[in-house]
């Protein structure tokens, strides 16, 4: 990532106010298995190399912990954060620059907590509003607020979306995704009273496979037309992969990570062939260098994006 391209990110000055906070991102989708949190940890990653950058994880799955290797959590402690309006819970220096707020299972019941607090005390507050009390204290220590969201549960979702800046929207070149895309597109239009500087920053083609350029194309019309706001579908697509993938998560590494791990066990291993000895492979991919490149590229055109939002908001 370039330096000019990390000033313009750095360079808008003020955050917001009335609940919006600049440089929050939120990567949402009404399905799983589109890429989300995939694209979240290593964006995240990639944007550290230059940025300092706080990942928030809300999906009560946490899957986080898989993709940067640190212990899984349970979520309960981001749980009582936010309802008792504490600091978050942050593991700092999960990678340099990076700094990580872990979710899991405990976070799928703030709802209904939240439903009943508000039946007894009215003024009680609702997902955004803890989430802003627990995010506006800190914004300010970083250059971008990464945030993965569940499919499912609409009020985090949306609570997300009231405190954020911009959306990207993954999607997979199949019927299902573009009806999910819909889904997000109902929760975005839900906040825009509260949250009018809110902008889809874009959509991203995730796991597309070499040989389906038409598929795409016609993805990329129909994404268009669904978002109903100026809103684009990233040039750069992720590419399959599930070798490197699968690689990634069983080890707790980034695909940029992964690249060279992979690099290095091919050279071992075919040294030690030349010497006779022979062993199975640590990974399950030969190569990591296209999928590490596509997210560098995603990772510097979502920042671009992003510049371009707050230089359209001055």
């Amino acid at each position: 990532m370039s330096n000019t391209l990390s000033k313009a990110v750095t360079s808008h000055g003020g955050r917001g106010t009335a609940g919006y906070l600049d440089r929050v991102v939120v990567l949402a989708s009404a399905k799983g298995g589109v890429g989300k949190t995939s694209i979240v940890a290593n964006v995240a990653g990639k944007a550290a190399e230059d940025l300092n950058v706080l990942v928030i994880d809300l999906d009560p799955r946490g899957s986080l912990h898989r993709d940067f290797g640190y212990v899984r959590q349970d979520g309960t402690a981001l749980f009582n954060a936010l309802v008792h309006v504490k600091p978050l819970p942050i593991l700092k220096d999960v990678r340099p620059n990076l700094d990580v707020v872990p979710g899991g299972a405990a976070m799928q019941d703030i709802a209904g907590m939240l439903l009943v607090r508000q039946m007894s005390n009215p003024e009680s507050g609702e997902f955004a509003d803890l989430l802003y009390a627990g995010l506006a204290p800190i914004a300010e220590d970083y250059d971008l607020i990464l945030i993965d969201t569940s499919p499912g549960e609409a009020s985090i979702v949306q609570g997300a979306f009231t405190v954020a800046s911009a959306v990207v929207i993954p999607s997979k070149a199949d019927g299902g995704s573009t009806d999910a895309v819909e889904g997000v597109a109902d929760r975005f239009k839900a906040v825009r009273e509260r949250n009018p500087r809110l902008a889809v920053a874009g959509a991203v083609l995730f796991d597309v496979g070499s040989t389906s350029r038409k598929i795409e194309r016609n993805l990329r019309k129909e994404l268009s037309e669904l978002l109903e706001t100026a809103a684009p579908v990233f040039a750069t697509r992720i590419r399959h992969s599930e070798g490197a993938a699968r690689d990634a998560r069983e080890h707790g590494r980034l695909i940029h990570e992964l690249e060279g791990e992979v690099d290095l066990a091919n050279k071992t291993r075919f040294a030690d062939f030349k010497r006779g000895i022979q062993h199975s492979p640590k990974f399950h991919t030969s190569n990591a260098s296209g999928l590490a490149a596509d997210y560098e590229n995603l990772t510097q055109e979502i920042l671009i994006r992003i510049s371009e939002l707050e230089g359209e908001a001055e």
